[in-house]
């Protein structure tokens, strides 16, 4: 280690092809290498394994152990190599990422007797989906996690309620920094719309609806081909595709087939043209049952896509009912109804993006309210978040790297 720096160690489970990740690579890329050397330890197997690799003055381990199911063997196995990583690098601060590198790594870190310790919430490990015993097991955990954790910064507010609720850390450890992104990234893609749209199978007249999603539960994937399925029944002009892949894709396509909608709803799989494909769509469609902040959200704001969404979690911070997009209740196509009980149905989500279609919202005028403006500073912030910290903890001498430069304002 370079006299005068600090090691701040990153870990997440794996690589995929998704906000957490793409907000923990441009962390470590961002770091100030004048002040910090900055490490990621990420399971193997990941579609941006390859971009962490490429970058540069940053000590990347790809390593076979840490896998994302619940294993009795492989998470002991991790617990202790996690530790002895640590030590071996020599942490001045942990940054843990996703949910099962976020509990084995804080406690790794803590084993390891690291000063500082942080870990980002990108959504809860728990959630409603789950049976009730596998999500009171997963509080349990980050109940002990968070114990011991020093900052817990979460993407949206809906998540601080819920950990504060439940009793996960001290209400005052607790952080809000959303997502930011590259806005400018996304509002002109390098070829024109008509030519990506033919590349894919669309004709001029085509109502194109699309979404970016990791084909796994949480991202409900059946619930976007059975919106799909009833849309086209009232238009037929409409066409979906789903840029992503995963552990569902079989039942998709399964899906796809049963509803005899092959090609009108498309998988793509994984695709790092995110603009170009945003450019193609007239509509962005998620049916998140639970979620963060949804990057792709963002992403498709920035590029002009309307876009309609299910209400959960921090969704609905930045798509607001009937100001910057539609959103529905998640669970299904379809939505019960809202207000009294002779309010009309909340349409299907493709159908309220015709409606914003009609004229509601306009590729031009669709603004992106995040937090595009810290993207630079992005991989110091976390930093610069725990500026009060003021531990030496278990014993150690070695200062949290957040106290090197405690002049440092706070962001607001």
């Amino acid at each position: 280690m370079t006299a005068g720096r600090r090691r701040v160690v990153h870990a997440i489970t794996r690589l995929e092809l998704g906000g957490a990740q793409q907000n923990t690579l441009y962390c470590v890329a961002a770091h100030d290498r004048s002040r910090f050397e900055p490490a990621l330890v990420a399971g193997e197997g990941g579609i941006l394994d390859g971009e962490a690799r490429a970058i540069p003055d940053a000590e990347i381990r790809i390593v076979p152990w840490l896998r994302h199911p619940i294993h009795p063997f492989w998470d002991p196995v991790a617990l202790v190599a996690m530790t002895r990583l640590l030590r071996g690098l020599r942490a001045d601060l942990v940054h843990t990422h996703s949910s099962k590198a976020g509990i084995l790594g804080r406690f790794a870190a803590r084993l390891a007797r690291v000063p500082a310790i942080v870990h980002t919430v990108h959504g809860w490990s728990f959630n409603d989906e789950q049976a009730p015993a596998v999500r009171r097991l997963y509080e349990t955990l980050e109940r002990a996690a968070g114990s011991f954790t020093d900052r817990i910064v979460v993407v949206a507010e809906s998540d601080r309620r819920r950990g504060v609720e439940i009793g996960i850390g001290r209400p005052e450890r607790y952080r809000l920094i959303r997502s930011g992104i590259d806005a400018a990234a996304y509002r002109t893609p390098p070829r024109r719309r008509d030519e990506i749209r033919r590349d894919l199978g669309f004709g001029p007249s085509d109502v194109v609806v699309g979404t970016l999603a990791c084909l796994k539960p949480q991202k409900a994937p059946l619930d976007f081909v059975e919106a799909a399925r009833l849309a086209i029944l009232r238009e037929p002009r409409l066409r979906f595709f789903i840029a992503g892949d995963g552990p569902l894709r079989e039942e998709v396509e399964a899906a796809i087939r049963a509803a005899s909608v092959e090609g009108k709803v498309l998988v793509l799989g994984w695709r790092q043209d995110v603009p170009e494909l945003l450019h193609a769509m007239d509509a962005f469609l998620l049916m998140s049952r639970f979620e963060g902040l949804p990057r792709a959200v963002l992403q498709a704001m920035a590029a002009g896509v309307p876009v309609v969404a299910t209400a959960v979690d921090g969704t609905p911070d930045v798509v607001r009912d009937s100001e910057t997009g539609p959103w529905s209740r998640p669970g299904g196509p379809t939505w019960p109804p809202r207000g009294s009980s002779n309010s009309p149905p909340i349409p299907t989500g493709p159908a309220r993006a015709r409606i914003a279609l009609a004229g509601s919202w306009t590729r031009s005028s669709t603004s992106v309210p995040c937090c595009a403006g810290w993207r630079r500073s992005t991989g110091n912030c976390l930093i610069r978040r725990g500026v009060e910290l003021d531990w030496r903890r278990r014993g150690s001498e070695r200062p949290c790297a957040a106290r090197l430069d405690p002049g440092v304002p706070r962001p607001s």
